[in-house]
């Protein structure tokens, strides 16, 4: 997905909310606007918005000497979710679909996204599940359980953390010994780090790898080889989160894309309303496919 001009403004207010993540210092944060406002100006707007976002947390934590600004907001979010992992836990066993249910709770834990200065309060994340619970599901629930069923191997492709302290619970009814969870390789905004897969206890239930890369999303030709190598033989990748999306809606494979839709541009790529819940299948060319669509 290419970066379109609507995501300008929101690169240079990202980098502004990164830059006093990471320091206290007003001279910081105008040297990381200022060389970000160069860079911006020519950048390529046909690569995606997350390339760009890749330059700026570089250059934030380059001029802030701060390797990872999030850690602390990491951790309280992972804190918060597992309080409420024993309630969406039972909410998914009762369901009369537990696995649909599943795929609610890791798309409610979606809301924990920084990236888009949306700090989550403690509240939020209740309320998402509670919304989340009963809202419409755009996508094709019964497609998404048949390849997941025939699948041999799944990568899921795990996006923020605190997010993915729930994902556990969609990825214990898809069936662990299946599954390898990817997180990234380096800290970017609040994605999650190994740290954070162990947090949510994944360590002991699939084998976690992660990407070789600090992009957000996933931004292939800056993965490893041996990532890549798995994202092409693995029988069924399930992408979270917007980043994910739009790295990866032109990849060379099916993916089903697992999110809310946050933002009104991602929205309108996909073909849905702002706020959506979003269980998407792109074929291997990339084409759009309407939700409900398989």
């Amino acid at each position: 997905m290419r970066t379109r001009l609507d995501c300008v403004p929101c690169l240079v207010r990202q980098a502004v909310d990164a830059a006093r993540m990471a320091s206290d210092d007003p001279v910081v944060h105008e040297a990381v606007l200022r060389r970000v406002l160069r860079e911006l100006s020519v950048f390529d707007l046909s690569a995606s918005a997350p390339a760009m976002a890749r330059r700026i947390h570089r250059t934030v934590r380059e001029l802030s000497g701060e390797p990872d600004p999030y850690r602390a907001v990491k951790e309280r979010t992972n804190e918060l979710a597992l309080e409420l992992l024993p309630e969406v836990r039972e909410r998914i066993a009762v369901a009369s679909d537990p696995l649909e249910m599943a795929v609610r709770m890791a798309i409610a834990g979606n809301i924990i996204d920084f990236g888009l200065g949306q700090p989550v309060a403690d509240t939020t994340l209740v309320e998402t599940v509670e919304r989340v619970a009963g809202a419409p599901l755009d996508g094709d629930m019964e497609a998404f359980a048949r390849e997941a069923e025939a699948a041999g191997s799944i990568l899921f492709l795990a996006d923020n953390a605190g997010e993915i302290v729930l994902d556990r619970l969609l990825i214990e009814r898809l069936g662990p010994q299946r599954v390898t969870v990817a997180v990234k390789g380096a800290p970017i905004l609040n994605d999650a780090l190994r740290a954070d897969a162990e947090a949510a206890g994944l360590d002991a239930l699939v084998e976690v790898v992660d990407t070789g890369s600090d992009a957000p999303g996933t931004i292939l030709e800056t993965c490893s080889g041996s990532f890549r190598e798995r994202f092409a033989a693995a029988d069924l990748v399930i992408a979270k989160g917007q980043g994910n999306y739009e790295t990866l809606s032109d990849a060379p494979r099916p993916i089903w894309f697992v999110l809310m839709a946050k933002c009104a541009v991602i929205a309108d790529h996909m073909g849905c309303e702002p706020g959506s819940l979003v269980l998407l299948r792109r074929p291997a060319d990339g084409a759009p496919v309407s939700a409900g669509e398989s």
